[in-house]
């Protein structure tokens, strides 16, 4: 049976460069914006520093949702895309700290994020399982390895863990967020194996 690709997959790849380019140069603008201005910023703003029309802006996003969706799902993909590097390049205990911190610096950076989860807008209903079909898999295998390791105790939820971070991110004090997440990971690491730790 031949698999034939779907309309989307089609015209995903027959994209020309250039408008690859405008699309990738306005998510990019977008993000930047919505991280100092919200989601609500003028559109103005963002076409100037992508540096494109309104013309072009509208081609790709004929809603202002469907900016922000797209917007949220690239920085979601990038959040989970780090996990795995991470995870080679330090020992399980610093690879989940390192990725919740970088979880958290996600969250804080989407000003109005919640405000959109929670609008009730059906332009935002798959939002909430995307966020978590990408990062629960990430942070389980982030923690599993941790377990193994002797670093952390086994039987936490890391749907429960994601949802305590998003809580405490905040974007006006790095610091504060820093301490939030030392002391989830002393909970974590309570009465853990840490004889075979691998953290020196």
């Amino acid at each position: 049976m031949t698999n034939h690709p779907t309309r989307g997959e089609a015209v995903s790849r027959r994209i020309r460069p250039d408008v690859q380019r405008n699309l990738d140069a306005l998510l990019a603008a977008a993000t930047e914006v919505f991280a100092e201005q919200g989601v609500d910023a003028p559109v103005r703003q963002i076409t100037a520093r992508a540096g494109v029309g309104a013309g072009t802006y509208y081609r790709h996003f004929p809603q202002r949702s469907d900016l922000i969706t797209a917007v949220f799902r690239h920085e979601v993909d990038a959040c989970a895309q780090v996990a795995p590097a991470l995870a080679e390049q330090h020992v399980p205990l610093e690879a989940l700290t390192l990725w919740l911190l970088r979880f958290t610096g996600f969250v804080a950076a989407k000003r109005g994020l919640k405000a959109v989860l929670h609008s009730g807008d059906p332009a935002y209903e798959n939002l909430p399982g995307y966020f978590k079909q990408q990062f629960v898999p990430v942070l389980t295998q982030l923690m599993n390895a941790a377990v193994a390791s002797g670093d952390i105790q086994p039987g936490f939820d890391p749907s429960d863990l994601l949802h305590a971070l998003s809580d405490l991110a905040d974007p006006s004090d790095q610091g504060y967020t820093q301490r939030m997440i030392d002391l989830i990971i002393n909970g974590l690491r309570y009465r853990a194996d840490t004889s075979n730790s691998t953290r020196h």
